[in-house]
């Protein structure tokens, strides 16, 4: 089993089901808010930032699969999944605070001056919606529940694959 899990990194049949993964997350994403005009808040822009660090990730070693981009690719997949789970938390806790009017959230995204995505590409990453606003379920867990699901998801997988490939081949 181990050896099944390290030997993924090689396969470019691995990283293209993450990217695409990552990219149909995205699609939907674009359906919620532009087919079902729910309009995204900050904190589902830096889930939606996070998502594409790991579509970035499994990209990368998709062009060119050898040890650096499969270093690059672990470590972005790993530091995207990791902050889109804390980033989704802190969301479920905005979401679920005992005083409303004390949970909110910026208006404007904080991207580094160097990248100020929300005015490069408005339509992907401005933040229109509420943080407070909860309307879509989906058995009985709100957006922000399932992208904490989601992340995890993929850090734990980023876990099995990295520590088997670690102990398979002493390598990344």
């Amino acid at each position: 089993m181990i050896r099944l899990f390290s030997q993924l990194a090689d396969k470019k049949s691995a990283w293209f089901f993450l990217f695409f993964s990552a990219l149909a997350l995205q699609v939907v994403a674009l359906y919620f808010q532009y087919g079902m005009n729910l309009q995204p808040c900050i904190m589902c822009i830096y889930q939606r930032t996070a998502m594409y660090g790991i579509l970035l990730a499994g990209l990368i070693v998709l062009i060119k699969n050898n040890v650096l981009t499969r270093v690059i690719g672990f470590a972005g997949w790993a530091v995207s999944a990791g902050w889109g789970f804390i980033i989704a938390r802190e969301h479920v806790e905005i979401l679920n605070a005992k005083n409303p009017f004390f949970a909110s959230c910026e208006i404007v995204p904080n991207f580094p001056s160097f990248m100020p995505l929300h005015e490069w590409l408005p339509a992907i990453f401005a933040a229109k919606g509420s943080c407070t606003e909860d309307s879509w379920q989906f058995m009985s867990m709100g957006m922000a529940d399932w992208m904490s699901v989601i992340f995890a998801a993929y850090f734990v997988v980023f876990v099995i694959v990295f520590v088997c490939r670690i102990v398979d081949k002493k390598r990344i």
